[in-house]
């Protein structure tokens, strides 16, 4: 057995998933998904693994002929490996520009959702992608460079729900903490295998190929290990986001009903009342009105994963939350005055009343007494 194939077996066990899951694994054609998708094979015919297997690719059309090459490639793969497989286009290049998206964020949500539906229909329980170790520094750098804080910087993980739909299906990342992508070449030669090459993985357009092709080589001439530093440096950071989170989650419960006095509740169940009175749909009913006195106390890194918790229950999402909106909200705690206000992305904001925050919805800011 190839010693790819080996470091693959541990990482799945590390993993903690069955060696008999049904797992959709995404393949774009390129070294580091053919290789992900070789090397299960290889560990199925060990009889190291018994996944039951079906592969996926999505045809972005945004390369034209070179990318139906990419993806009669991964059929044929497939095919000769004897998996079942989906193939899946869309017009991203089209959807991005309607709604003025980037093109890369665009063509990761379109790639997601395909998987997700794919993963879905075939009743499977992880989706396998194939993001290396240099992806993970890489993504660290791009967070670095739009100020993250430590989430952001956490990068990713590997092992995730897929999404927010609950229902257990995972997103998997087994080559994120051991393999390069020169292994991921060798593999598949020594497979046999001739990989696609996309040529938008040197378009210097995009920030992520900048970073890889400028600033990742620049840094290995100060430390060679650059990338495995880096990598290293963002699981601390996830371990020290996990923290924080768990101390945001436990001063959110501690400012919301669950920790307030009889008097400070009896004001939030007020102030509440009064904003649905002005309009039944102004305030945010996830979102609980906050002691301004607790959370004046907190720590300030704990205070941050606090309201954007609480901005999440309430929106649903932190779209265009920034830390600039989150500093705003903070602000509102400072001093004794009320009837305040932060404004949100999307038009909702935060008001300070009555010794509380209140989330209001777009062209709410439940103006009265403060």
């Amino acid at each position: 057995m190839s010693r790819f194939a080996r470091r693959l077996s541990q990482a799945w066990r590390q993993l903690a998933l069955s060696p008999n899951e049904r797992v959709v694994v995404a393949v774009s054609g390129g070294a580091d998904s053919t290789a992900l998708l070789l090397a299960f094979d290889e560990l199925n015919e060990a009889g190291r693994l018994a996944l039951t297997l079906r592969v996926a690719h999505l045809d972005h059309e945004l390369r034209g002929e070179a990318g139906a090459g990419d993806a009669r490639f991964v059929e044929e793969l497939a095919r000769a490996l004897g998996y079942e497989y989906t193939i899946g286009r869309a017009a991203v290049g089209r959807r991005a520009r309607a709604r003025r998206d980037n093109l890369e964020q665009a063509a990761r949500r379109e790639r997601y959702e395909f998987l997700g539906r794919v993963a879905r229909d075939c009743e499977a329980r992880a989706v396998a992608v194939a993001h290396t170790v240099e992806d993970q520094a890489e993504t660290l750098l791009l967070a670095l460079l739009r100020g993250s804080g430590a989430r952001g910087l956490g990068a990713m993980r590997d092992c995730r729900p897929f999404d927010g739909q609950g229902d257990g299906l995972l997103l998997v990342r087994p080559l994120l903490g051991w393999a390069r992508r020169a292994e991921t070449l060798g593999y598949c030669a020594a497979r046999g295998i001739s990989v696609r090459h996309d040529e938008m993985n040197e378009d210097e357009r995009f920030a992520r190929v900048r970073v890889r092709r400028q600033l990742l080589p620049l840094l290995e001439t100060f430390n060679p290990r650059a990338v495995e530093t880096l990598a290293r440096t963002a699981g601390l950071l996830r371990a020290k986001a996990d923290t924080l989170e768990q101390l945001g989650e436990k001063l959110l419960a501690e400012a919301s009903r669950e920790g307030l006095s009889k008097a400070e509740a009896k004001r939030a169940e007020n102030a509440a009342r009064e904003s649905r009175a002005a309009d039944e749909d102004d305030a945010f009913e996830d979102a609980p009105p906050l002691s301004v006195e607790v959370l004046r106390g907190a720590d300030a890194s704990v205070l941050n994963y606090a309201l954007r918790g609480w901005l999440k229950s309430g929106r649903g999402n932190l779209r265009r939350i920034e830390a600039t909106h989150i500093e705003a909200v903070a602000g509102l705690l400072e001093g004794v005055r009320g009837g305040r206000v932060a404004e949100l992305p999307g038009g909702a904001s935060v008001v300070r009343r009555r010794g509380l925050l209140l989330l209001f919805r777009a062209g709410k800011t439940g103006a009265g007494k403060s």
